[in-house]
């Protein structure tokens, strides 16, 4: 195997952030290390308040630690230009939230063409691939459902569509399936892992539900500000 294939698509080396409460400092994350494979998938487990999201918002560029670097296919997040950052987050990176966060005026199709479009593709190209990754989810009959006509698991897997549309290195989920029923959830789970294995793209999933977890290849804890490995 070659050495670029050894290198991890994602890795975060001392991490620590902590808040400011009035006279007091709050530490949140205090040293975390953390490597993320090619096609591997990994699950963050914690108590509400430990730090699960601010972690992954700081994986993701979206929140700057007070230390520490987060590596991305071999570039620092943290170093780059505003710029050059949100073009790292638009080419490798996809993001799945608890609520899916779709525009409620445009369509499914639209939705999921939105970040391509964003990164200068062609309208027409844009929603070719759209199209494909919403059939992929199952949605190939809703292209141009707007969110709300569609069911709360459907919403939800356009937005795993969107995250994947752009073919990212890596996905992050914050809580992807905690608006959703069991039922739901497990169905959306699992068409997460099976996407996973059939793109090659690595995911890292912050969840409160340990039995979703557990279909992971690793599970981790954050605990007191530590990522734990359990």
């Amino acid at each position: 195997m070659s050495e670029k294939l050894l290198k991890p698509v994602l890795s975060c080396v001392g991490i620590n952030k902590s808040y400011r409460q009035g006279t007091e400092e709050l530490k949140v994350l205090e040293g975390v290390n953390l490597e993320v494979a090619a096609a591997e998938n990994i699950a963050i487990l914690g108590a509400s308040g430990t730090g699960k999201s601010t972690l992954l918002h700081i994986l993701g560029g979206l929140d700057q630690p007070n230390d520490g670097e987060v590596i991305i296919t071999g570039q620092s997040l943290w170093q780059q230009s505003a710029r050059n950052r949100e073009k790292l987050r638009n080419l490798q990176l996809g993001f799945i939230y608890q609520f899916h966060h779709l525009l409620p005026e445009f369509t499914a199709l639209e939705n999921v063409a939105m970040p391509l479009l964003i990164r200068g593709e062609k309208a027409e190209a844009a929603a070719a691939t759209a199209k494909a990754q919403l059939e992929a989810v199952g949605l190939g009959q809703r292209l141009n459902h707007k969110p709300g006509e569609l069911s709360g698991g459907e919403r939800q897997r356009a937005a795993v569509a969107r995250a994947l549309a752009g073919q990212p290195a890596i996905i992050l989920g914050d809580e992807p399936t905690g608006n959703l029923d069991e039922t739901n959830a497990s169905l959306v789970w699992d068409l997460m892992l099976d996407l996973n294995r059939e793109n090659k793209t690595s995911l890292v999933l912050v969840t409160h539900d340990p039995g979703l977890a557990k279909r992971m290849d690793k599970l981790y804890e954050l605990r007191q500000g530590q990522l734990v490995p359990i």
